[in-house]
């Protein structure tokens, strides 16, 4: 019996004859092969935290969403920065009063860069935006105000200083952008209108550019990364296992055996049909 076993015959017969078994088994290998180059990536290359579900980057790529739109009857009254970031400072600090979560204010230095949507050239030098969206369009949850202003100090620059003011509770806790440089100048500021849409009934509308910085992204620590790369080789080698195992099940001559004794079955019975 042991003499004809003819493992490479039988797995070829097993093969040729049970697609859907062949395709199960590619599959997994598939699969197998799939975690072990993950394994191998996670391995050699920095990974970003999945756990981390607010950084400031998230929150700027969602403001470079909007565009920015001066109201027509403020084109003509331009206010002091001083001014607004006076009134700003009232506002929060009756707003922190009537709210039991604290406000917190920053003056960040972005990678945000300016680009005007009119067809007039304006200078956006000593140029201020100022705005007030809700933390959820920022995705940051929540239905709280957020008073955002944006002051270029150059006409091509890629950097932007933002004021932030919100909730404490709201802003990411990841790696903050560094802190901007305190401007002395007389800074020309407008109130703005963010939405999603360019609308067509302002005359001057801005746009941002967000470029995405590495250096905000909270990653993976190398402990965490191992235990990553760890899981990833033990799922793997499972599903070798079983591969291994569906090959020899396939080399196996019961296999082959049974389908010879099931077609002489079916040849027996079919005189006894006719009759």
């Amino acid at each position: 019996m042991m003499g004809f076993w003819q493992p490479l015959t039988n797995l070829r017969d097993y093969v040729s004859q049970n697609p859907p078994g062949t395709t199960f088994f590619l599959c997994l290998l598939t699969l197998a092969i799939s975690f072990i180059c993950l394994s191998f990536y996670s391995n050699t290359h920095t990974l970003p935290n999945p756990d981390i579900t607010k950084d400031w980057n998230r929150v700027l790529f969602s403001l470079s969403t909007f565009h920015l739109c001066v109201k027509a009857n403020e084109l003509n009254s331009s206010v002091q920065s001083p001014l607004i970031k006076q009134e700003e400072d009232r506002k929060t600090s009756v707003n922190s009063a009537k709210s039991p979560s604290s406000v917190t204010h920053l003056h960040l230095k972005v990678p945000l860069a300016l680009m005007t949507s009119s067809s007039q050239s304006v200078s956006l030098r000593d140029l201020s935006l100022h705005t007030t969206l809700r933390a959820s369009q920022l995705l940051l949850g929540g239905n709280e105000n957020v008073n955002l202003t944006l002051e270029f100090l150059s006409d091509n620059g890629s950097y932007t200083c933002l004021t932030i003011s919100a909730p404490s509770d709201l802003l990411p806790t990841s790696v903050r952008p560094p802190e901007c440089p305190e401007s002395e100048k007389n800074i020309s500021s407008f109130y703005v209108e963010a939405s999603n849409q360019l609308p067509t009934a302002s005359p001057t509308c801005y746009s941002l550019n967000f470029k995405d910085d590495t250096t905000l992204t909270v990653m993976l620590t190398q402990e965490e990364q191992s235990v990553a790369v760890q899981h990833l080789l033990e799922f793997s080698a499972c599903l070798l296992g079983v591969c291994l195992m569906l090959c020899i099940a396939a080399c196996q001559p019961h296999a082959l055996k049974r389908r010879n004794q099931w077609n002489g079955l079916n040849q027996q019975s079919e005189p006894l049909i006719d009759s």
